[in-house]
């Protein structure tokens, strides 16, 4: 079925010194060709840019001066013909140009659409498509390389190798039973599979290792930073982020909202949360922080615990380290430019083998030994293999797990003798599941739910 010619704005709103509108189908190049005054279109070479002014077929007067980029099928994202007009980045000019096109027979793309076409004419599986999306999300230049990685293909031809792995040994194994030629055959095949499906097994669970990392580089590391009023948490937050995204001030109590900031800690992106301080408070505005942040504890990777080093223990310190004992905490202890009144003995008995860090966030001191501590938390030896392929998608981890238990429930079933034909239901049912992750016979509701959540333009 031949798809319409689609249309978007393929760069951020605002000002800019260049917007970019793409068009994508079969009438892309005819479409921008009507509007043109330049070199005809029509005529032009694939892959090549020209020069020219958009025309208002009414008026006949000049809506813009654009650069005008036309590719052919099929060596195109979207294996379609398609049409890049570059015009000047400012929010009328871009929308003024996109009018122009919707005018004149091209229908606005859905969000992920030209993503979609990709997958839909077989350039790229759904698992490379997912990976446009985490590239463009991408918070880090570590969490680039993961979804470049998979936008390649690593993770779709190791899938792919799984799957034929267990396809011949079902081809086999459905041989040996229509046509034996020996005497033993079910040995065999029951031998043939056993050994397939633990190879598969194996790998499966390779991949499933790498996903709490994945997941981290991907979503980032959830981190609440938590301690009593006034003790340098917002502080903390602002040399993290190296801007002033948090207010901070010498009244106690001046963070009311769970405030959210992603930062690069040695290419590990952090999810940084700036809770208001736990503790009682008849502020009804405020105490809708506090619960907000005792949820925060519940759903965070890792906690920041930050002390006063002018300042004696006090009770509600005691209870923070109550509430984080089972958790990821860095204890930091700051103002170390104050006169000391902090018992460190006593905070090195509640904070266990977890790190202590010591700063002086007036003067910028200690945030190196900070981030650090946090890289070293979670993933010292375990990140620089280049070679990896991470899963980090949450949906190719789910199919994974079932794939997993598809293979221990065959497995399971050999064990205790079950008939070949039987046991081959579960190996077959592992196929599909790989399969879904790369979008082999997946449902076309998902194909749809998973591309809506694309941005406009890609």
């Amino acid at each position: 079925m031949e798809m319409d010619t689609i249309t978007a704005i393929s760069t951020p709103m605002g000002e800019g010194a260049i917007a970019i509108v793409r068009l994508s189908g079969p009438e892309a190049v005819d479409n921008a060709a009507k509007l043109f005054k330049g070199k005809d279109l029509n005529e032009a070479d694939s892959h090549t840019m020209h020069y020219g002014k958009l025309i208002d077929p009414e008026s006949g007067e000049v809506a813009e001066e654009v650069m005008v980029s036309v590719m052919r099928a099929p060596k195109t994202f979207t294996r379609e013909d398609v049409v890049e007009i570059n015009c000047h980045g400012g929010l009328v000019s871009v929308n003024r140009v996109l009018e122009l096109i919707l005018a004149n027979g091209a229908r606005l793309a859905e969000p992920g659409e030209f993503t979609k076409r990709a997958f839909m004419n077989g350039r790229i599986d759904l698992s490379q498509a997912e990976a446009v999306m985490d590239l463009i999300r991408a918070k880090t230049d570590r969490a680039m390389n993961v979804a470049l990685k998979q936008m390649d293909g690593r993770l779709s031809h190791l899938i792919q190798n799984l799957r034929q792995k267990l396809l011949e040994t079902l081809a086999h194994v459905e041989v040996n039973i229509d046509y034996p030629e020996y005497d033993d055959v079910e040995e065999m095949s029951n031998e043939m599979m056993r050994e397939k499906t633990r190879e598969v097994h194996t790998e499966i669970e390779k991949l499933l290792e790498t996903a709490r990392q994945g997941k981290i580089l991907r979503e980032g590391l959830g981190t609440a930073i938590i301690g009593r009023p006034n003790v340098g948490k917002s502080s903390l937050m602002n040399a993290l982020v190296h801007e002033n995204k948090a207010i901070v001030t010498e009244i106690p109590g001046t963070t009311r909202d769970v405030i959210e900031e992603y930062v690069n800690v040695r290419g590990v992106p952090l999810r940084l949360i700036d809770t208001a301080g736990i503790r009682e408070t008849e502020d009804i505005v405020e105490r809708i922080g506090v619960e907000r942040s005792r949820q925060v504890l519940k759903e965070a990777d890792l906690i920041l615990l930050v002390l006063n080093y002018g300042d004696e223990l006090t009770d509600e310190d005691r209870k923070l380290f109550e509430a984080v004992n089972d958790l990821n905490i860095i204890v930091i202890v700051n103002k170390m430019d104050l006169d000391p009144k902090l018992d460190l003995e006593e905070v090195k008995r509640l904070t266990g083998d977890h790190p202590v860090v010591s700063t002086a966030l007036i003067r910028e001191e200690g945030i190196d030994q900070l981030e650090k501590a946090i890289a070293d938390t979670f993933f010292e030896g375990d990140l620089d293999a280049g070679d990896m392929t991470y899963v980090s998608n949450v949906r190719h981890v789910q199919l994974l797990k079932q794939a997993k238990q598809a293979l221990e429930d065959a497995q399971e079933g050999m064990e205790m003798g079950v008939p070949i034909d039987v046991v081959q239901i579960d190996v077959t049912r592992t196929w599909e599941l790989l399969g879904e992750i790369i979008g082999d016979a997946v449902h076309e509701s998902l194909i749809d739910q998973l591309f809506a959540q694309f941005c406009l333009g890609k």
